[in-house]
């Protein structure tokens, strides 16, 4: 009896796992959907209160939303925010493109978290006035320090506001407050005009320069150094040493020909390396101080309170500029005027007059 030898298939099929009910794409649309409900004022508000960082994020895209349902229940939160906001020291940096800020930043953060400190960065970066696009690249410069678990980073776009300065920024430092962050560091665009803005909101304005860029004094903005209240060369290392120390003497120099601070404050000028970190320690004594004198003599908190005048005043053009632009009348009309305009039948200064009279009848 002859036996027949039987061939099993190394490719025969298994029974497999059995699939869930629930495919993956359903999964991701229930994620996106959540994502599409939005939180509550109490929800926004409570989870601020605890540090929650989610909550903070979507606040502040509240806040920066240009769309009129949102300005409600942004005022909402932003109001009920305000009882736990004020208590951090606000910090301006600015500079010309290339100087480092967003290294400085880093190596300085680093520092403040190191003693104890929650640093907060809004970084505002500037928008393409063809595109309207943004890198928001500040997370990916910044990348220890946006692993550091007491500090947060907020890129945001700067759009079209002048001179490169986010229009809720000052919001957003409320916000971030709220959250327990005790130090806010604001980081400009460094073009030339937002530097007035970011003075108005914060409570020390650093200036970063770098030696021999052949700018030590006569690329320097008369009204950027009478804002300065310190002014600190980067990148002081390897062979950029002493060029580092000789601007910072040149600096210190042209700092006494500027008329004295009200605040009795007398700027300072010093020298760093974010990258081997000498000097870092230095900047944030210069703070320090700055921050026990102006405290003693209560003028820290006269100039916040003049701030917030500021911003009050501010607010109110801005929203009636929004208000103006939102119009439906006024969006009718407008593209037609500005043909108008275009085509010389009409001088802008008329056509403006007539828009206006048309928005305030």
């Amino acid at each position: 009896m002859s036996l027949k030898k039987v061939h099993k298939s190394a490719l025969t099929e298994k029974a497999g796992i059995s699939q869930p009910e629930i495919s993956s794409a359903t999964a991701i649309g229930n994620i996106q959907q959540r994502r599409k409900i939005q939180p509550t004022v109490a929800e926004l508000v409570n989870g601020i209160s605890i540090g929650n960082i989610t909550a903070l994020s979507r606040a502040i895209t509240l806040v920066e939303s240009t769309n009129p349902n949102h300005l409600a229940k942004a005022n909402e939160v932003i109001n009920a925010c305000l009882p736990n906001a004020g208590k951090s020291v606000r910090i301006g940096i600015t500079g010309v493109p290339g100087v480092g800020k967003s290294t400085f930043i880093e190596a300085f953060g680093k520092h403040l978290t190191s003693l104890g400190k929650k640093v907060a960065v809004l970084a505002v970066d500037p928008s393409s006035t063809i595109s309207h696009g943004s890198i928001l690249g500040d997370k990916t410069r910044m990348e220890e320090l946006v692993k550091d678990e007491n500090a947060y980073i907020r890129p945001s776009a700067s759009g079209e506001t002048l001179g490169g300065v986010a229009r809720k920024t000052r919001e957003s430092i409320t916000l971030c407050e709220a959250a327990g962050f005790d130090t806010i560091i604001i980081e400009t665009v460094g073009v030339g005009q937002s530097e007035t803005a970011v003075h108005s909101m914060v409570d020390f304005f650093l200036l970063l320069k770098i030696s021999g860029a052949g700018d030590e004094l006569q690329g320097i903005k008369r009204g950027i150094m009478e804002m300065a209240d310190a002014i600190v060369i980067n990148k002081a290392d390897g062979d950029n040493i002493k060029k580092a120390q000789f601007a910072k003497m040149e600096f210190k120099r042209a700092l006494h020909l500027f008329p004295a601070k009200s605040s009795g404050w007398i700027p300072k000028t010093s020298t760093c390396s974010s990258i081997t970190q000498e000097g870092i320690a230095t900047v944030w004594e210069i703070i320090e101080k700055f921050l026990t004198l102006t405290k003693e003599n209560k003028s820290f908190r006269e100039k916040r309170q003049e701030q917030n005048q500021y911003w009050m005043l501010e607010t109110i053009n801005e929203q009636i500029k929004l208000n103006f632009y939102n119009n439906p009348e006024i969006q009718k009309s407008l593209n037609t005027i500005k043909k108008a305009v275009q085509n010389n039948e009409t001088s802008p200064f008329a056509a403006a007059q007539y828009m206006l009279d048309k928005y305030f009848k």
